[in-house]
């Protein structure tokens, strides 16, 4: 029993001791005495009296850290902070102070990695969040930053301000910008003020900034470069205009009538194998920026050369003649900043010449003289949003049903859906870009040859295999046609080069897909892979050269492209 009653002594004493050595009455006396001088602002007294052993307490480490700091020592405050942190791993102010050291040594990639680490032991410490906010506000991302700052119930307007002042009319321009003071600026209200001026059509670039003023509100100005008349300026116009006379293609556009952004656009080709004339008219309705309605037009003459992708016997059609005239309306709503809807109507006519020896059943539906109506509904929505690291992932569908008036073809439904990335790796400036997306598409029913989707390079197709040409001697129909397809593109653009008017990307891409047709007589009999470099030379921001040089990689065939976007 003595020995027990002894053993248990002697541990108590050993337990006491640890505590004491942990908390000895040294440590504390120059814990107060090392933050004394800290409040007295004498740098190096702090951390002399704050530096000591390794197993000192954290507290001690975060006072020597702080005082080395202000001597500008900053290597060895990391060190002190580090210390602390190791002892101290659920102590939010470690990070922050080590996000401070990273930001005095410019830094700010691994001052942001410090102060997201903070906030999640500490999600509601404000210092953390105007910290990083202000961090990706200097870096020019104000999304990333009202993320953060909006947590605080920050950043509060003083005033909001357009810069030039557009000649937009004032009813539509101030229901398009759905912020004003005295309010807190929120990353919804700024998306949903970027996507209702991009439905207007008449603004292609906008910049947001933040002032602060001399209280602690802030000054949010809107940059706006408006489109008016034919462009911008005369030389952007001219430029929009001329931009296709390589492949024999004009642009003529006016925007911005009365001042209402009521634009119209359109396309005029005299090339002899693909004579096409198409305008729109577009116009917001009900004096509604985040509602738009379209009208248009397009008519084409087009000389087809299906040998290569047309299955059935017979003499190859080589000089098959499509004449085709389409007229619709469409809708366009924008809900918010991140999803919008269109819903329209099309009625269309189509006639098919040079024929001869393919009129067998099987082939009849698709070159069938028919008209046809179809309706449709589709939405864009945004799924994912990282603006720290400037990741967005998007998605879209439409659903299109119709019915053509020919008793070879008769009702039809067509579902389209996609996925696109869009991706800038480095902090600031775009000088890297990677974009992925990924598409599908099937058609129920039987549907006339200029409904079927097509993989390749074409002028008219967005489905682009950059491996694969779309005409013959400037014929239509040499990339595979079908009615459903598979389709997965990737590229990556570098700047190297960027002057006052114009810049030049240059980069990879790989691209994948499959089409097939339930008749057999379409289809690319197989999965396609092209790989290949493009460049992209973007004039004034609104005007896209492409040049492009595709291999397909099971064929071994190269194709050199260019055309223009817009």
């Amino acid at each position: 029993m003595i020995a027990r009653l002894v053993f248990l002594l002697c541990l108590a004493g050993a337990l006491h001791s640890s505590v004491l050595a942990q908390t000895s009455p040294s440590d504390s006396a120059r814990l107060v005495a090392a933050r004394a001088a800290l409040d007295a602002r004498q740098w190096e007294e702090a951390a002399r009296l704050a530096q000591g052993p390794p197993d000192q307490s954290p507290d001690l480490d975060f006072v020597a850290g702080l005082a080395l700091a202000h001597t500008e020592r900053l290597k060895e405050a990391r060190e002190a902070f580090e210390a602390g942190l190791k002892k101290a791993p659920r102590d939010p102010r470690f990070l922050v102070e080590l996000a401070g050291i990273a930001y005095k040594q410019k830094n700010f990639g691994v001052a942001k990695q410090e102060l997201r680490a903070a906030l999640r032991l500490d999600p509601h410490d404000t210092y953390s969040s105007e910290f990083l906010a202000t961090l990706f506000y200097l870096e020019g991302n104000l999304e990333a930053a009202l993320k953060y700052w909006n947590a605080i119930d920050k950043p509060r307007l003083q005033a909001v301000e357009e810069s030039p002042a557009p000649k937009l009319r004032k009813e539509l321009l101030s229901r398009s910008i759905t912020f004003n003071a005295p309010q807190v600026l929120t990353e919804e209200a700024l998306l949903s003020t970027k996507a209702k001026l991009e439905s207007l059509g008449i603004f292609p670039r906008q910049r947001f900034e933040l002032d602060a003023s001399k209280s602690a509100d802030y000054v949010a100005t809107i940059h706006l470069d408006e489109r008016n008349g034919w462009g911008d300026s005369k030389l952007e116009g001219i430029v929009s205009l001329l931009s296709g006379l390589p492949y024999e293609t004009v642009y003529p556009s006016y925007y911005n009538f009365g001042r209402q952004a009521i634009n119209f656009t359109s396309l005029a080709r005299w090339d002899s194998q693909k004579r096409r004339y198409s305008g729109e008219l577009s116009a917001p309705l009900f004096h509604n920026p985040a509602l738009r309605i379209k009208v248009y037009f397009d008519a084409r003459n087009e000389n087809w050369n299906l040998s290569q992708t047309f299955f059935a016997p017979g003499t190859p059609l080589t000089d098959l003649n499509l004449r085709r005239a389409a007229g619709g309306v469409e809708f366009r709503a924008v809900a918010n900043g991140r999803w919008s809807w269109t819903a329209g109507f099309e009625f269309a006519h189509r006639t098919f010449q040079n024929l001869e020896g393919h009129g067998s059943a099987a082939e009849q539906p698709f070159f069938a003289d028919t008209s046809s109506l179809a309706s449709w509904l589709g939405a864009d929505r945004s799924l994912l949003r990282i603006p720290e690291h400037r990741f967005t992932l998007d998605s879209s569908a439409e659903v299109r049903a119709g019915r053509a008036f020919n008793r070879a073809l008769g009702p039809f439904v067509t579902a389209r859906a996609a996925l696109r990335a869009h991706w800038f790796p480095r902090a600031t400036t775009d000088d890297y870009e990677v974009q992925a997306a990924v598409r599908a598409g099937a058609t129920a029913g039987k549907t006339s040859l200029d409904e079927l989707f097509q993989l390749g390079l074409e002028r008219d197709n967005d489905l682009w295999l950059r491996g694969q040409r779309g005409t013959i001697d400037g014929r239509k129909g040499a990339a595979p046609l079908g009615r459903r397809y598979f389709l997965v593109n990737w590229e990556m653009d570098k700047n190297i080069y960027r002057g006052a008017f114009f810049k030049v990307k240059l980069g990879p891409f790989l691209d994948n897909g499959a089409i097939a047709d339930s008749s057999g007589l379409f289809g690319s009999q197989s999965w396609l892979w092209d790989a290949g470099a493009q460049c992209k030379l973007q004039i004034f921001g609104t005007v896209t050269v492409v040049l492009s040089y595709g291999r397909d990689l099971r064929n071994g065939r190269d194709v050199f492209y260019g055309t223009v976007l817009r």
